[in-house]
């Protein structure tokens, strides 16, 4: 019997460059679309510096442009709120960069701080809130660009994910 094991038969894959596949320029999957998010997240120097607060609208700067996507720095003063919404024909990658901000679903609430992360595919009505006392800084990710946001109702969002009863 031999007791050979696949590494010492194949050796070490990363010694092997040309099965490596090369790094993409733009992201494409789901997974690079959330990478790419926080590869920005933890580079400051991409983003602090452009922050603005404003009391009286949200703030948002459109970072970065690629190949079918966009990303969004957004600012948010306490208080301020994005109604609920969805955004059309988009997936995203919502990354919360400083402070603390409160997704309303159908669903329930959710408290998202530094750091936390929010996948959401076409059509996912939400509703994003700075409840805390000081100002957050969020970052955006679509896909593709963003050319709707769609505002709902309450009564509407709970509708679609009220369980449905069936009849015979």
């Amino acid at each position: 019997m031999n007791s050979d094991n696949d590494l010492q038969i194949a050796g070490d894959i990363l010694e092997a460059a040309h099965l490596l596949q090369p790094p993409r320029e733009h992201p494409a999957t789901v997974a690079e679309f959330a990478g790419l998010a926080r590869s920005i997240a933890t580079d400051r120097s991409q983003w602090a510096h452009l922050v603005r607060y404003d009391a009286t609208i949200r703030w948002y700067h459109r970072l970065r442009t690629g190949p079918g996507y966009e990303v969004w720095l957004l600012s948010w003063v306490p208080g301020q709120g994005s109604g609920l919404h969805d955004h059309g024909r988009s997936s995203g990658v919502l990354t919360v960069l400083e402070g603390t901000l409160t997704e309303h679903t159908g669903r329930g609430t959710r408290a998202l701080a530094a750091g936390a992360q929010r996948v959401f595919a076409p059509g996912y009505a939400h509703e994003v809130v700075n409840d805390a006392l000081e100002p957050a800084v969020s970052l955006h990710v679509y896909h593709p660009g963003l050319t709707e946001m769609p505002m709902h109702t309450a009564q509407a969002c709970q509708a679609r994910t009220r369980p449905r009863s069936v009849t015979a």
